[in-house]
This record gives structure tokens, sequence and C-alpha cells, in this order.
């Protein structure tokens, strides 16, 4: 399998052609951009420049504007105007859907203008033709006439451009020939490319957009590897996930979609999209920046080196292992809560994991995220467990209990191979990867273990490059044949909510998107235990639980990954636009919403989406999706068909409800589960 990137072991930024945007310069290992988007009327001026203001003092250094209408490009120069006016020359993005004049207009006024290939000429008309080769070059041809024009303008105004793909709104001529594929979004990118550079018109970027963060990462590997071999270059990329949603769950989904390819060095700029105001997007992406920053990047060479992947990072696969427990083949990946730094663990104590006992039934309520394992290190628990949770303690420890079938012991890889008193059924065994001189060019331990068919192994590493550690050492489990499960153990050494976040899901995320990884188990260092318990209450960021306990947190967060990377399902998904200017209700407040009355439909994907310009398309694979159509008014759809339009705003949730039920996607919402 060719390489797509040149740091698979090692950090090391992907070298792409360098583009001015302003005096902005980016690409070409420039420092890696951070921008948002206004959520302001473009019409209003005022409005605009304000929330521009607080944008750039956040850290933006680039806003983006939509400009749908004519009359919305017009106004981008007021708002230019009266930014310089007030100081602040920051280079302005004009976002650009239908209008091909509205682009024109905007790239004589701002430095830099966003068209999406999808729908800049093409009209989306969700049908299925079927075209001859013929008719498909009388397609680009089409294309090739309404877009020179653009290009002429920002070549003559030294405009940038984005040329931005989004997952969910490829061309119906896109989908009748590629489908709904990575490969489409590729090809719908690069019929503009081509046609730029037969113009010499190279001043541009490009993005790869899904709400899908494994449909994201693999587009954007697909494109480097196209524009490598049509163009042998790459220009440079704007990384982002669409309708990534708000809170945890958003910045999660984010993290795991964008950090996976920044832990490549993939990307130049990077929008992180929550539904919240623009500038809470900005400390978010910062944190996601700065671990690559130079203080950060003190990165081991000991890691040998990829000639040649055992797998194909450009399409899914979860990794083949066997199965122990309830652990690897078909399984979903297992949850292991690290209890170890809790002082006293009592049945309340469980209730940060997902276990909660009621004493007047003496029956145990599981919820779902409720984790399959806790680890205990030397503790010892004085009361039943629930039926489904198992036990991970040191060995010995382990030797001295009599409840075997509920207790695992947790070896290093060396004293496991020396022990004789091991588990029948189950041992866990952690492996430093790459961190260990014994561990770097002798791989006979791995052999060792695999001869044992009761060893699940647990991968972490001290590196700095610590996901790329363990990715090696997956790689070199699947040369060997060794099909172990594993579990991805991940410490975080970061101070705030926000940074544990964007460290666990880009670290562990990265491994799941490449199908790496049978379970999870999260920690903090120690130092980093104690700050959480001292900074508990403080959050970072909007629509915070603040009142979790740091348990709690972790183990919401490995849910949070899974669900992210699609490879455990345990509650509902909201593929939720960030708002803009177009948008025909108040975002933030009708997703609370229908989060409230929807968030016990496990597996049920609701698409929340501000406008008609977006909606149908961007919602992707949504099972139901929520649309402005026009002020005060909703259109409801199922998949892609509309099923009610125009409906009052004020009972729009309530008419979603009843749609869920005729679908039969509606349960009544319990407590819990019961043990």
């Amino acid at each position: 399998m060719q390489l797509y990137c040149n740091s698979l072991t090692n950090y090391k930024r992907l070298l792409t052609k360098e583009v001015k945007i302003g005096d902005l310069l980016l690409g070409n290992n420039h420092p890696i951009r951070l921008q948002t988007m206004t959520t302001t009327d473009t019409m209003n001026t005022i409005a605009t420049v304000e929330q521009t203001i607080r944008c750039i003092e956040a850290g933006a250094e680039l806003v983006r504007i939509t400009a749908p209408s004519i009359k919305d490009a017009e106004n981008l120069l007021h708002i230019k105007n009266e930014l310089h006016k007030r100081g602040f020359k920051i280079p302005l993005v004009a976002d650009i859907h239908f209008t091909p004049k509205a682009a024109e207009i905007s790239a004589r006024i701002v430095e830099k203008v966003r068209v999406n290939p999808g729908n800049y000429v093409d009209k989306k008309k969700f049908e299925q033709i079927e075209y001859t080769d013929a008719e498909y070059l009388e397609e680009i041809e089409r294309i090739r006439e309404r877009f020179t024009p653009l290009i002429k303008i920002c070549r003559e105004y030294g405009t940038a451009m984005r040329i931005g793909t989004n997952h969910g709104s490829l061309s119906d001529r896109i989908m009748s020939r590629y489908g709904d594929t990575p490969m489409g979004m590729v090809e719908s990118a690069m019929e503009f490319l081509r046609i730029a550079r037969n113009e010499s018109y190279h001043n541009i970027l490009l993005s790869m957009k899904a709400s899908n963060p494994q449909v994201m990462v693999q587009a954007y590997r697909l494109l480097i590897q196209q524009m490598e071999t049509e163009f042998g270059e790459c220009y440079p990329l704007h990384l982002g996930v669409t309708e990534a949603g708000d809170g945890e769950d958003g910045r999660v989904k984010s993290a795991a979609g964008i950090g996976t390819l920044l832990e490549d060095g993939i990307g130049d700029t990077i929008r992180v999209s929550l539904t919240e105001d623009p500038e809470f997007e900005i400390p978010v992406c910062k944190d996601l920046v700065k671990r690559y920053s130079s203080n950060n990047q003190q990165l081991t060479t000991k890691v040998p080196a990829i000639n040649k992947l055992s797998y194909n990072p450009l399409e899914y696969k979860r990794r083949e292992s066997f199965e122990i427990e309830n652990i690897g083949k078909t399984h979903v990946p297992i949850v292991i809560a690290d209890l170890s730094k809790v002082e006293t663990i009592s049945p309340n104590t469980l209730r940060s994991v997902g276990y909660s006992y009621n004493s007047r039934t003496d029956k145990w309520n599981i919820s779902d995220l409720a984790a399959d394992y806790i680890f205990i290190g030397n503790k010892t628990l004085n009361f039943e467990l629930p039926g489904t949770l198992k036990v991970i303690v040191y060995p010995a420890t382990w030797s001295l209990t009599n409840n075997k079938a509920k207790y695992f012991p947790i070896f290093d890889a060396k004293a496991f191979i020396e022990n004789n008193k091991n588990n029948s059924s189950t041992n866990f065994v952690m492996v430093d990867c790459f961190s260990d001189d014994t561990t770097i060019n002798d791989f006979s331990f791995l052999e060792e273990l695999a001869k044992d068919n009761t060893v699940v192994l647990c991968l972490s590493s001290t590196n700095k490059n610590s996901m790329q550690s363990i990715r090696r050492m997956y790689i070199e489990l699947q040369n060997r044949n060794i099909k172990n499960p594993v579990v991805n153990i991940c410490d975080s050494n970061w101070q705030t909510n926000d940074e544990h976040l964007i460290h666990f899901a880009t670290e562990t995320g990265a491994l799941f998107l490449d199908g790496f990884g049978d379970g999870i188990c999260l920690g903090l260092t120690n130092n980093s235990y104690q700050n959480a318990i001292i900074n508990n209450q403080q959050t970072t960021g909007r629509n915070y639980s603040s009142n979790q306990s740091i348990e709690q947190f972790i183990n919401n967060t490995a849910f949070s990954i899974l669900q992210a990377t699609r490879t455990r399902i345990s509650k509902t998904e909201y593929i939720s636009c960030p708002s803009c200017g177009r948008t025909l209700f108040d975002l933030q407040e009708t997703t609370a919403k229908i989060r409230n009355r929807t968030n016990h439909l496990k597996g049920v994907k609701i698409a929340i989406m501000g406008c008609i310009v977006n909606g149908p398309g961007e919602m992707a694979d949504a099972d139901f999706g929520y649309v402005g159509s026009g002020p005060g008014k909703i259109t409801l759809y199922k998949g892609k068909e509309v099923v009610k339009r125009n409906i009052d705003s004020n009972i729009a949730v309530d008419e979603l409800i009843n749609l869920l039920k005729e679908n039969n996607a509606w349960i009544e919402p319990e407590l819990n589960k019961e043990n």
C-alpha cells in the first residue's frame, strides 16, 4: 500500500504550496492557521463586524462570512471598511454556495472566496442520471465556462480561493459516477482544480469536509495521493469536520477527525465547526494546534520506519482479532474505567462510570455509558458488583481474590512471560511501545505473548509521538499475523477539560479510525489528576457538564470517542451545523431542545440544519432532518426525503417526535436499565 504521508512514525508536516491570503501566508510549513465563521446576518454590518472582532480577539487569523446573495456579497465591502476603520485588517473569506455572481463580486472585495464544487454550477436534484463519457465531458466544459470568470478575477485581484468539497453536497453528476464516496469528494474538487491550473491560477486551498470522521479522513488522504500522482505537488489543506455539534461531543468529534490528520502532518489551516458562538471555536483550534508547536515536538527517533503499510488507510476495516471474553473479534470495543486513583471505592463511586445502586430494590441500574471493566490497581472491593462489570487488578491482588471469574490480572510484558501464575481465561498485558529499548528492534516478546490465547494486549507509549508509536506496533502485529485483541491505553498530562478531550480524541481516535482497537482506557497522569481535582468545576468552553466527577468525565469521553469514530454507538448522534448568517432559527436553543427530547434514542442520527442552502445535502447520512426553510418555518426530512414542509417552528420539535414515532424510531424514555 502506497504511503499517503511521510510521517507515519514521527511528526513531520506535509510540504504544500504557499498561498497568500492578504498579508497572511499559508502552507509551505508556515504555522497552521486558525479560522472560524460568523453567525450573524451579513446584511447587519455592525453585528457582523463586532462578532468578527470577538473572533479576532479570541485568536482567529481568518474569518469567513456567508455571502449567499449578490446583496450580501456587496455588503462585504461595508463590513471590511468598518473593520479597517476600527483597526482590524484580518483577511476575510466570502462563503459562496449557489451564486457565481456573488463569488465574482466578493473576489473583488475580500482576500479569499470559498466555493463548493457540488453546488457552484450544478443544481442538486437528487437525481440518478447515467452519463456517457461524452456527456460527462460536456458537463465539465459547462463548469469551465461558469468557473473561469471567477478564476480570472481572483488572479487579477490577488484573491485566494478555497475549493471546499462537502460530503453531503456532492452534485448529482458526481454521485451518478462515483457515488457518495471519498473518491467522489476528491474528484469533485479535482475537476475545479484542473480548470484553475489550466488558467495558471495556483493561489488555492482545498478541503474535504464530512460529518463522519471516517469519510473525512479517507477523503483527505485520497486527495493528497491524487494531487501527488497527477501534479507532483500538493496544495494547502483546510481541515474540518462539518456539523460536529456542541459541547464535549462536538469537540471530541472534531478532534478525532482533524487530529488524526494533524498527527500525520496534514493540514495548513483548521476550523472547528461547533453549534456555539464562533469565538468559542478558536480555543479548541488552539488546543489542537499547540500540540504540534516546537516545544511539544521533542520526538523520538527510535520507532522503526514503515516501508509498506499492512492495512489500507483509504478505507475502514477493523483489524482482525480473536475473541477473549467480550473483547475482540466482532464485539464492540470495550471501555475500561481507571478508578485506581480513587482513594476509596464504594457503590456510589460506580455511579460515575454508569452504574447506580438502588438500595430499596437491591438492584443495579446500568446506563448506556456503563464501563465494561474497571481498573483498581491494588485495591479490593467489599461489595457485590453489577453482573456485567468486571475488574482488573495487579497480579499480587488478583492472586488473593477468590472471585477469579470477575477479577483479571494485568501484567507488564516481561513479568507475564516470566510468571507462571496467570489467569486461565484472560490476562491483560501492558506493552509500552518503543519507549523501552527492549521493544525497539527485538520483537521476540510479541511472539511469546502470541503463543498464549488468553492475552489481551494493552498498548501505550510514553513517547511524544505516542500515537505513531502505537500504530507502528499494530503494524508489527499485523506483519507477524498476531491476532490477540488489543486495548488502546492513553494518559493525559494536560491541564484543562478541553485539553484532555483534544488529547484523548486525537491519540485514540486516530487509531480507531484506522481500524485499530478492541478497547479503550483513558487516564490522567498523577499531576493532571490532582489539578483536575482542584479545578473540577472550571471549564474553558460552553455547554459542559461541569458537575460531573473526573471519573465520569473520562468515562464519558471514552464513549464519545467510540461514537465519533463510529466503532461503538451508545447514544443519539446529532449532526448540527455551526450556524451562520443564513440560519433561520435559534440553532443553539433548538439543538438543546431536540437533544433534551431525544437523547435516549441510541443509534439514531438527527440532523439540525439552520437553512435550506446546506440542509438537504450536508446532513449527509442522518436518519432524520430538521431544516430551516424560511423565517419561523421548518421542513422535516426522513433521510434525504422531504416528509413535512413549512411547519411552524413553535410546534416543529413535537412534529419531529411524531415523525420518529411514525417510523418506529421512537422509544419512551426510561430512567435506567436494571441488572
